[in-house]
């Protein structure tokens, strides 16, 4: 007997595990690092940044190491921005399990006294309420599906301000204080929530070019291990990820052991 098949609509496949890396500016960053390391991992990568050009050299080089990355331009301008970046994600058939926030304002030292309300807040939507925002989205469909890790990149300003950084400080802590709240909100419901510590100089693209290129005369004299080296990083963050639930890392402090505490 002639069944019409099209009465009878198959079930969509279940989505496919993926990782998002907000925040990838180059290849040699901090973002670009962890998306490679995501990709050698066995997930399919979104890689969101702000500059077309620079995800697509990040997509070339997973590509090259045989993994699959997709570039995502956002400016997580808003909650309305990042609804879309997920909705992007899932458009293709991909399910977060792994969300890492790398994103942050440039940090330049400046007075506090010369600041602007509109230039503090600039600083403190990129660098605190974008994470805030990545991170409530990713929760909303890890929560659904019992399980994901959103990771959190930190820095020296989450933990102690210093003069010249105020405005940049107090975004910092205020994702790290949050952090710590939603991993006691996610941990039961098998969400991992990390926020990471990054203190000391990273020897990637964006030190070596500071100064107009003078980055690079730093790095040099800081020498073997006096500057975080991004695929090290990046592995710590591959292992958080794949910690068992019955010993969770909420917090993890990384530096150079050259770096005064």
């Amino acid at each position: 007997m002639h069944t019409d098949m099209s009465t009878h609509p198959q079930p969509s496949p279940p989505p496919t595990a993926c990782a998002i890396v907000v925040g990838v500016g180059e290849v040699s960053g901090i973002g670009g690092a962890v998306a490679l390391r995501c990709a050698q991992g066995g997930l399919p990568v979104f890689i969101v940044g702000r500059t077309a050009a620079k995800l697509q050299h990040v997509v070339d080089a997973i590509a090259q190491a045989g993994g699959r990355a997709t570039a995502l331009v956002n400016d997580l301008a808003d909650a309305h921005a990042i609804a879309q970046l997920f909705a992007a994600v899932e458009a293709t058939g991909h399910a977060p399990e792994l969300v890492v926030f790398n994103a942050a304002s440039l940090n330049m030292p400046q007075r506090f006294l010369p600041v602007s309300a509109s230039q503090f807040e600039d600083k403190w939507r990129l660098t605190g309420l974008a994470g805030i925002l990545v991170a409530q989205a990713a929760a909303r469909r890890m929560v659904a599906q019992g399980h994901g890790s959103i990771l959190i990149t930190g820095a020296t300003a989450s933990v102690r301000g210093k003069p010249l950084f105020a405005a940049f400080a107090s975004a910092k802590a205020a994702l790290r204080s949050f952090t710590a709240s939603l991993a006691w909100e996610l941990a039961p419901r098998g969400v991992h929530v990390a926020h990471i510590v990054i203190d000391g100089m990273v020897a990637g693209h964006r030190a070596r070019s500071a100064l107009g290129g003078l980055g690079k005369l730093v790095v040099w004299q800081r020498g073997q291990e006096g500057c975080l080296r991004p695929p090290e990083v990046a592995e710590t963050y591959w292992q958080l990820h794949q910690q068992a639930a019955g010993a969770w890392t909420h917090e993890a402090d990384l530096r150079p052991f050259k770096e005064p505490f």
